[in-house]
């Protein structure tokens, strides 16, 4: 006799997944804000430089905050990949200027956030 599939409890299931992955790519956006040190800037401002960037068509720009990004993301990786959770909590703030005077150095690459 075949096994009859619980559709419900597959949705609930696919449902809590979803609900779970949005929570930490929340997470790590904002874990991305505060390691750029964008976290100073006001909310408005943030907001507004992210609305631009996405608005931007211009693929040589895009291009240059892609790398300017995995350049943060890798100078970062570099620095705190063979310390302790100490030295990652000191890190982000060398990088704050620099990240936020990059332009769009860190949306273009919200994936790295999670690496911490």
């Amino acid at each position: 006799m075949r096994k009859v599939r619980d559709y419900d409890a597959e949705l609930k299931a696919l449902n809590d997944r979803a609900r779970d992955l949005k929570a930490k790519k929340i997470q790590q956006l904002g874990e991305l804000v505060v390691a750029t040190g964008a976290q100073g800037l006001e909310p408005e401002t943030l907001a507004g430089v992210l609305l631009a960037a996405t608005a931007t068509a211009d693929a040589d720009q895009k291009e240059a905050w892609r790398a300017s990004g995995a350049a943060f993301f890798q100078r970062r990786g570099r620095k705190t990949g063979s310390d302790d959770a100490t030295a990652a909590d000191a890190k982000p703030d060398s990088h704050s200027n620099g990240g936020a005077t990059q332009q769009g150095s860190g949306p273009a690459s919200g994936s790295g956030a999670a690496s911490d």
